[in-house]
This record gives C-alpha cells, sequence and structure tokens, in this order.
C-alpha cells in the first residue's frame, strides 16, 4: 500500500443524511473495488485513518465492521485488518457493447433456478422498440457470482424459440442458449441504462440496501422486420458493475 496514504485527507458531508461511517465505509469499498487496496494488503493504521477523515475512533471501527460482514476486510490478530481474497470477486462485472462479449462475460455466472416468476406474458414495451410476437415466455430470477447475488433478470423469450431448448433456458443462463439455437434471425440488438435506487423488492432479493444505487438495463433482441425475440429488464448492483464504452473522436 502507498505510503502517501498516510497523509491523505478525504472530506465528508458533515450536512446530509448519511452516517459518516457509511461515507468512509463506502469510501473503504471503492477503494477494494477499484484496486487501491489489494488483496492482502494492510488497511492503514486505526489512527492515520481517523486523521485522513478527521473522524472520531469509533466511526473508522463502525467502517471497517460493515465490510467485515461483507467479507471484504479481515481484521488479525498482530497484524491488522487485511483486504481479502473475497475482494477479487466483487470486482464490478463489465457490461459490454457488444453481444460476444457480453455473452463472454457472463461464463461462470449462474442463475438461481428457483425462478421468481415464470410463464406465458407478453412485456409491455414502447413503440420505438419494434413489435411483438403473438406470445412470449417470461422468467424472473437472480444471477450469482461467486455465490453472491448481483443482478435481478426479468425477461421475455418469443415462445416458438422457447419452445426450441425449454430446459436449458430454465436452467441456464439465457443469452449463450438462445445463440447456440440454429438458424435464429436476429438482426439488432440495443440496451439503454438508466441510474436508480435500489426499492424494497430488489433489496430483499439481492441482500442490498434500500435506497442504494442501481444500474438498470433494457435490452432487447430483434428480427430484420423488428419484431422483438428478446427483451430483458436487468437491475444490477452498483457495486457489481462497470460500464467501458469507446468514444468517437
Amino acid at each position: 500500500m502507498d505510503n502517501s496514504e498516510q497523509n491523505r485527507h478525504t472530506p465528508l458531508s458533515r450536512t446530509g443524511a448519511i452516517p459518516l461511517y457509511h461515507q468512509v465505509a463506502e469510501i473503504f469499498r471503492q477503494r477494494v473495488y477499484d484496486g487501491t487496496w489489494k488483496p492482502g494488503d494492510i488497511l492503514p493504521s486505526l489512527d492515520s485513518l481517523m486523521a485522513e477523515f478527521s473522524v472520531a475512533r469509533v466511526t473508522v471501527r463502525e467502517a471497517v465492521r460493515l465490510l467485515r460482514d461483507e467479507g471484504l476486510l479481515l481484521p488479525e490478530r498482530g497484524r491488522g485488518t487485511v483486504v481479502t481474497q473475497k475482494a477479487i470477486a466483487r470486482r464490478p462485472l463489465r457490461v459490454e457493447t457488444t453481444m460476444a462479449d457480453l455473452i463472454d462475460i457472463y461464463k461462470g455466472d449462474k442463475p438461481n433456478v428457483e425462478n421468481i416468476e415464470e410463464g406465458l406474458i407478453r412485456p409491455s414495451i414502447s413503440e420505438d422498440e419494434g413489435y411483438l410476437a403473438p406470445s412470449y415466455y417470461h422468467l424472473k430470477r437472480t444471477h450469482m457470482r461467486s455465490d453472491m447475488k448481483y443482478c435481478i433478470i426479468s425477461l421475455y423469450i418469443e415462445e416458438t424459440v422457447f419452445r426450441k431448448a425449454e430446459e436449458q433456458f430454465r436452467t441456464q443462463l439465457v443469452l449463450p442458449v438462445l445463440y447456440s439455437l440454429e438458424n435464429l434471425n436476429i438482426a439488432n440488438a440495443r440496451q439503454r441504462v438508466t441510474i436508480g435506487k435500489c426499492d424494497i423488492e430488489t433489496a430483499e432479493l439481492l441482500e442490498y440496501p434500500i435506497g442504494d444505487p442501481v444500474a438498470k438495463v433494457r435490452r432487447l433482441l430483434t428480427k430484420e422486420d423488428n419484431e422483438i425475440v428478446y427483451l430483458a429488464d436487468v437491475i444490477y448492483r452498483a457495486d457489481c458493475i462497470r460500464f467501458d464504452m469507446d468514444m468517437k473522436p
């Protein structure tokens, strides 16, 4: 860990509704996720962290406790507080802008096969998203990585496509199954991202604090005639997602 951290000063909001220890914990969390603090690193001393944030000892201890409960930090007698190997698994998932890359990053993930909802339901769409087929099969489930639920996905598959691989769609990640089908006519893929706050249902399903930020992704695959083959509404924990996009010069 860089010695320059010993002299760092990080301001906190003293007037808002967010407790100081939550603010400190969030900064600690980001340092773990972005690799500033790597697995095996020992955190700066308690006194150094108190000085950096201008807070009391109990505030730093509460922040450390939150990350310890998340499995990111581990106090070790005689050494100090250590960043755990679990921190590697919690690094944000990249949401790609090409379908091939998106399918590739899902390798190794697994759905919670106890689907929250399932059945024949047509999705609601806006006029600019395409048009609907007569029938869709709906699945709602959570996705997991390293035994942690990181997103809720509510998806709709055109029924004739769904019937080609019912068991695989029910028990596996849908996009890899979809793209493994022969003679599948997908001409266009789009996704839209918005930022929101965690509601009660999301908090319960993902074990994530109510009111914390979430990323909402709406993803559509359409045929050449703009008929929707696949539609998914995904809610990601903000601490488990990262967007990297190329910009046109």
